[in-house]
């Protein structure tokens, strides 16, 4: 550094000193690099007002730019799918990013179910609308600690989504490459079925892995099988298969009955060679909570416990593959 460019060192506040990469002076332009590690957007951009007020309108100095670097947040993505529609995979994966959210995680959740968004019902903030930074979207905080990105919250309430499959993958892409900050697990609640936007996840994007989603009953399964396939044609990896609607407790006597029949998604999983990851039951209060907003996992409880059992084998799955 010469002489001048010493002088603008010596002015720069404490913290951007500690993180400074270079300092140039280039036709009157100071450039200076820092380090934005660990930083949130409002911190970043509080240290790069603080620079530029710092150093400009110093004798030699007519511009202050200032870059932000930082390692690239490497974002692992878990999709959760299903053969069909009907068997609540939204509700599973809910309750699965905030159980996981719970276990100390960085989790967002992305509702790719472009035609039947319900994310921001089952997450209690219906009518918020994301602002976007610079074209990029960012996620809607939730009263649960995970944020939250869905056609649900950028359409009008009620109103039908007609779009060819290059619109939807276009806009599956808006989500996923969002402003997501220190998120380091996506969840991403895929659209029933193996289409458009199923091929532009897989080839765009490429899960960590993925849960499939299945009610015990055999159409379910059957149906199942085809999203299984998919991912293994994608090469992503399944992480195992959970059974909703298992078995409905009667309120009055106790009694257990199997309207969708029992077992079958873990006798599938089995069959697989995958792991089974837990079964939740037919309740009326998952469905009464889940349309009230607040997910069961959020919560205490036999519910909230089971999520949270699925969880645990998701994240230990995840630490497995590092």
């Amino acid at each position: 550094m010469n002489d001048l460019t010493e002088t603008l060192r010596d002015l720069l506040p404490p913290q951007a000193k500690a993180r400074l990469q270079s300092l140039k002076l280039v036709e009157g332009r100071a450039i200076v690099v820092l380090d934005a590690a660990g930083l949130d957007q409002s911190e970043r951009e509080r240290l790069e007002a603080e620079v530029k007020a710092a150093l400009g309108g110093q004798a030699g100095v007519s511009e202050v730019r200032v870059a932000l670097i930082a390692d690239k947040v490497r974002r692992r993505i878990i999709a959760v799918g299903s053969g069909k529609g009907g068997v609540g995979k939204s509700t599973v994966a809910a309750n699965l990013a905030i159980a996981l959210a719970r276990m100390g995680r960085k989790v967002g959740l992305v509702d790719a179910d472009i035609y039947g968004p319900s994310q921001p019902r089952l997450l209690g903030i219906e009518g918020i609308r994301p602002q976007a930074d610079d074209k990029q979207l960012i996620p809607v905080a939730s009263p649960w600690g995970v944020p939250l990105l869905s056609m649900g919250q950028l359409i009008e309430p009620g109103k039908a989504i007609a779009w060819r499959g290059p619109m939807a993958g276009n806009a599956l892409g808006q989500l996923i490459d969002a402003r997501w900050g220190d998120a380091e697990l996506l969840v991403v609640d895929l659209p029933p079925g193996t289409g458009d936007v199923q091929l532009t996840m897989l080839q765009r994007y490429k899960p960590d892995g993925a849960v499939i989603v299945s009610t015990p009953q055999d159409l379910a399964l059957i149906d199942a099988q085809r999203a299984i396939q998919l991912f293994e044609i994608g090469g992503v990896p399944v992480i195992g298969m959970v059974e909703n609607m298992a078995g409905y407790q009667c309120p009055h006597c106790g009694e257990i009955s199997d309207p969708f029949g029992q077992g079958g998604a873990e006798a599938a999983a089995a069959a697989q060679g995958m792991a089974f990851l837990g079964r939740i039951p037919l309740e009326l209060e998952i469905r009464m909570a889940s349309d009230a907003g607040v997910p069961p996992a959020a919560g205490e409880g036999a519910a909230a416990d089971q999520f949270a059992e699925i969880a645990k084998r998701v994240a230990t799955w995840l630490d497995n593959q590092r």
